[in-house]
């Protein structure tokens, strides 16, 4: 028969249970571990994060190493206790043992599923931050750059790409764990297609028109689009035009795609929705319905028929990528780029348009060839403004960091503009005079559906003079 009244013949578990120090040390250890291999993986997907590398690296092994001590401190107690029966028989029955060693894991489990829900709810908010889309997740770089100077800055990525309730949170989950897969097996494309090409875009009615309502009536809106020639002087000409957005029922751009009953549909060809040789308009109101066809309508057969929404024309409205010489006329609109250099644009379109290897080669030549075209063509030029020149090359070498992505194939016109008609088909998709009825009505192409022109390509517009615009904006190009 068993000696109970040896200590040093007591199970194990009744030396841990029988003294509330080797309990909290193991209830110690356990929650460590658990914080620990939750936590790390975030600060290591995060970036850097002071506070969470202080729990990681040191509150964590604190408490882990605390528990280790006082569990054989725990059990050393209930030995001493027991050899000198300060503990009482009940101390030693195996049942109490395992009940309080069930108590004890309920508990444990407890504390740990509540740390496990917080840190998952904090893992998740992470995950829909920019920085974790945009830094962590190397195949969004183009996205990323664009993202902090577009009219959406402020907006976190999951606010237009991800649906509403669970199914669009369950979508969004799903479709990142297959992204995940393609970047760990680096079997992504490149370039990374757009949602509207891939046919994963986030309809906007969950989107978009949480805060635009297409269907409300728009002021009229003036609109300045400065160009700078590709000569000595950089010489600047202004187009103004007045933009008749409208909505509702007073026309205008947004009234006659989005009116009271209207709905547009279309079959388009290709996955970037730029051929489209098929249009339909329906007015619920009304009854009317209008087909328009092109001559090429006969390939259209099999085509899905695609419910018109913004997204359509606003294809860009958070990563715009501009054509070369299209950034370079916004720097200089705005001042970051001095017109008082000779050649600038056209030095700068030619330094934009070279080829490189990779953006790190970019970020190098370009400010070399900008500087080394003053040093040699006009070094009267360089030797009273270097700085100027130097900084106009830095500039126009974050131009095309912004735009090109040699690693990802992203060049000038992979991504490409809806709104307007200047850099891509554009509204003459379908505005184009081409698409027909059966009766021979088309879709108009007149300028003034959209807009007015009060201006086009101007040296000095007097209506920037009358408005007030003219020398507020000329304060802003640097000499």
């Amino acid at each position: 028969m068993t000696d109970t009244t040896d200590p040093r013949k007591r199970p194990l578990l009744v030396m841990m249970t029988s003294h509330w120090l080797s309990m909290l040390g193991l209830f110690l250890v356990v929650t460590a571990l658990v914080t620990w291999l939750v936590i790390l993986p975030i600060q290591g997907r995060g970036g850097p994060n002071p506070y969470i590398g202080i729990v990681v690296f040191v509150v964590v092994p604190i408490l882990f190493v605390a528990g280790l001590l006082l569990v054989p401190l725990g059990i050393y107690l209930a030995r001493r206790r027991i050899h000198h029966s300060l503990g009482g028989e009940a101390t030693l029955e195996p049942g109490v043992a395992w009940r309080r060693l069930g108590l004890f894991f309920g508990v444990t489990a407890l504390v740990n599923a509540l740390v496990v829900s917080l840190v998952t709810y904090r893992a998740v908010h992470q995950m829909e931050t920019v920085q974790f889309c945009g830094q962590t997740c190397h195949v969004m770089t183009p996205q990323a750059r664009a993202h902090p100077v577009s009219a959406h800055a402020r907006l976190a990525c999951v606010e237009c790409h991800v649906g509403e309730g669970a199914r669009g949170w369950f979508e969004s989950k799903a479709a990142g764990t297959r992204q995940l897969f393609e970047v760990a097996f680096d079997s992504y494309p490149r370039p990374v297609p757009s949602p509207l090409a891939s046919g994963r875009l986030v309809p906007t009615r969950e989107t978009c028109e949480h805060c635009h309502n297409p269907e409300q009536f728009a002021p009229a809106r003036l609109r300045v689009i400065s160009r700078f020639a590709e000569e000595e002087a950089n010489t600047e000409t202004q187009t103004v035009l007045t933009m008749m957005v409208g909505g509702s029922r007073y026309g205008g751009i947004h009234g006659k795609h989005y009116g009271p009953g209207v709905e547009i549909r279309f079959a388009a060809t290709d996955a970037e929705r730029e051929k489209i040789p098929w249009v339909e308009y329906r007015n619920t109101n009304t009854g009317e319905t209008r087909v328009y066809q092109t001559d090429a309508g006969g390939s259209i057969s099999s085509a899905p028929k695609i419910l018109m929404q913004c997204v359509d024309c606003h294809n860009r409205p958070a990563h715009t990528f501009s054509p070369p010489d299209r950034a370079l006329d916004a720097a200089f609109a705005v001042g970051m780029l001095p017109t008082t250099l000779p050649y600038l644009k056209k030095t700068g379109m030619t330094a934009l348009k070279a080829t490189y290897a990779s953006s790190e080669e970019a970020a190098r030549r370009i400010p070399e060839a900008i500087e080394g075209y003053y040093k040699q063509s006009h070094p009267e030029i360089y030797a009273s403004r270097a700085a100027d020149v130097q900084r106009a090359g830095r500039h126009v070498a974050e131009i095309y960091s912004r735009n090109v992505f040699p690693d990802l194939k992203v060049t000038w016109g992979t991504y490409r503009n809806n709104i307007g008609h200047d850099t891509s088909p554009g509204c003459f998709r379908c505005h184009d005079e081409q698409h027909a009825t059966s009766e021979g009505k088309t879709i108009t192409m007149d300028c003034a559906a959209c807009h007015e022109a009060i201006a086009v390509e101007e040296a000095s517009p007097d209506v920037l003079k009358t408005l007030g615009l003219a020398g507020r904006m000329s304060a802003l190009r640097k000499k």
